[in-house]
């Protein structure tokens, strides 16, 4: 039985000026804010933050994992995208893993080498500062103070021991046990406990000396490989070093008076796009927040989104995803004819439309700059495999590909897995006024929890925290069993717990503890209060830009402004 993890406190809304930072860690927030204050931007801000993490959450996110960035320029009103996603060593085939042994009935464990893509996130790092960084502050200014929380050390907050914990014992239990960078005493850290990484600290100053090739190539490099081969995997040199990432254009969906910007394949914001699209077709504020209606809609619509998104989704370099059609309004009328609000849909069919564990943080500066990053490892620490002398697991992603040789995401060499982590970013349908930087992590959790918090203010009028705070909902399709499961968090009232029992949901209630980690984690940056229907727009820019923030209760962190 997983331990009690009571929801005691109320917060309110960070409320700030001059800049603001949200994360699921305190001392990241920080880190990320004296960023701001020294005179860096946004992008230069989500990095700092980025590298604090991986010091801080090593059993969710570091430099052995993937990221994605959205980046919003105030003064051109547009939004970039960065895919910081690895792919998989050019000598990994289907070929090669059917020769091993390795079908679509029986996959590499979770924790094996050959699960290793080529880890993006130093080199999305990297670009992420030299695309949209103010220039002002040098790579080795904004990794130091992550640095030097490795070297001098910190505390380890109450739900980062708990999942770290949780990670070691799954690992151990599978045979794999953690480096010593990660286990003072060969045991994981307790709540408090002061732990530092001095390895760590040495990469990153690699990287802040020699940029990416401080990682893709030298010392840490053929430390990556070493211990890949070693366990099975066939990563080499020249698959780190052919390494890059891409610069996307991201891609977006109206809803009413608002227009939600994910990015595209191989990442899976689209889901959460296709679910508002299909949701535009109810009225649901009629339906009462959280009501047995309204949850049974968010459901049914997110069965329909996941489905398109698991079928579709994968390497757009290699395999043609119709994200246009799929985000065309007539085709989420024709798949919101599907929902029947008395019965639970049960299959998992993608339509035909016309030619599918991680941290979530945000930054918006002075200037009205807004980063939304993702970082992730995938499960935990990855693989659990440490490369010697780096001081940061390497994640096991590849795991999301599939050995069916038809499906689009079937495994295949320098390919791009399926990937869960997304951050969003929200603006004004109309112009290009930046509304929000908001983020849910966890795996399919993510374009779900997008979703909800964004119904949250736009449909109920609740501020970023009330928001993040209330209960959510979450589906996911269990391949095992065949059916969709479905997780309520306490706070959903049990009447309405029933009434979706008796249309047929297989579900859960209530979800308490540690096991609410399922309902993700995210925060939010608003500027301004635009949620709010009693605040109406004024005829000229208003004098002061207010920031409103939040972060998620579910996790360690808070927002940070000045």
């Amino acid at each position: 039985m997983l331990p009690e993890l009571p929801f005691r406190s109320r917060r309110s809304p960070v409320v700030c000026l001059h800049g603001c930072v949200a994360s699921s860690q305190p001392l990241a927030s920080v880190i990320g804010t004296d960023i701001l204050k020294k005179g860096g931007n946004a992008a230069d801000a989500a990095v700092a933050v980025a590298a604090a993490l991986n010091v801080t959450e090593p059993c969710s996110t570091g430099l052995g994992g993937d990221s994605f960035c959205l980046y919003y320029n105030a003064r051109t009103g547009h939004v970039r995208g960065l895919n910081g996603s690895g792919r998989l060593p050019k000598a990994q085939t289907l070929q090669l893993m059917e020769s091993l042994g390795y079908t679509k009935g029986s996959p590499p464990p979770p924790f094996h080498a050959l699960n290793i893509t080529v880890p993006g996130a130093a080199a999305c790092w990297c670009d992420t500062i030299q695309l949209f960084g103010s220039q002002k502050l040098s790579l080795a200014d904004i990794l130091e103070p992550a640095c030097d929380l490795a070297r001098v050390g910190f505390p380890v907050a109450e739900v980062a021991a708990f999942h770290w914990a949780k990670w070691t014992k799954a690992m151990r239990e599978a045979g794999r046990e953690l480096g010593g960078d990660f286990l003072p005493n060969q045991q994981p850290p307790k709540h408090g406990q002061v732990v530092t990484n001095p390895c760590l600290a040495q990469t990153f100053q690699e990287i802040a000396r020699r940029g990416k090739a401080g990682f893709y190539e030298g010392k840490v490099a053929e430390a990556i490989v070493e211990i890949v081969q070693e366990n099975g995997g066939v990563m080499s040199l020249e698959d780190l070093k052919n390494h890059t990432s891409t610069e996307v254009t991201p891609i977006s969906t109206d809803y009413k008076t608002v227009r939600l910007w994910e990015v595209p394949p191989n990442g899976q914001g689209m889901a959460a796009l296709i679910a508002l699209n299909i949701l535009e077709n109810f009225p649901l504020k009629g339906m009462g927040h959280n009501s047995a209606d309204y949850l049974h809609l968010l459901v049914e619509a997110f069965k329909l989104s996941l489905a398109d998104a698991t079928h579709f989704n994968a390497d757009p370099a290699l395999v043609e995803v119709p994200v246009e059609g799929l985000l065309a309004k007539d085709y989420s009328q024709q798949r919101a004819q599907l929902i029947h609000m008395d019965s639970a849909r049960t299959g998992k069919e993608p339509g035909i439309p016309r030619g599918s564990d991680t941290v979530y943080f945000c930054v918006v500066d002075g200037e009205g700059n807004a980063c939304s990053f993702v970082n992730s490892n995938y499960m935990g620490f990855g693989t659990g495999l440490v490369p010697n002398g780096c001081g940061f697991s390497l994640h096991n992603r590849g795991a999301f590909f599939s050995l069916n040789a038809s499906h689009a995401n079937c495994i295949g060499p320098e390919k791009r897995p399926y990937h869960t982590i997304i951050p969003a970013l929200l603006t004004e349908a109309g112009s290009s006024r930046l509304l929000c930087s908001l983020g849910v992590m966890g795996a399919f959790m993510q374009p779900q929890g997008h979703v909800q918090v964004l119904l949250n203010m736009l449909e109920f009028g609740m501020d970023p925290q009330q928001a993040l705070d209330a209960p959510r909902v979450f589906v996911q399709y269990d391949e095992a069993s065949e059916q969709w499961q479905l997780s309520l968090e306490s706070g959903v009232e049990e009447g309405v717990a029933k009434e979706l029992r008796r249309r047929g949901h297989v579900l859960r209630w209530p979800v308490v503890g540690h096991d609410r980690a399922q309902f993700g984690r995210g925060q939010v940056i608003s500027v301004g209060a635009w949620w709010d229907p009693a605040t109406t727009p004024p005829s000229d820019p208003p004098t002061h830009r207010v920031l409103w923030a939040g972060s998620d209760p579910r996790g360690d962190g808070c927002a940070v402004g000045y």
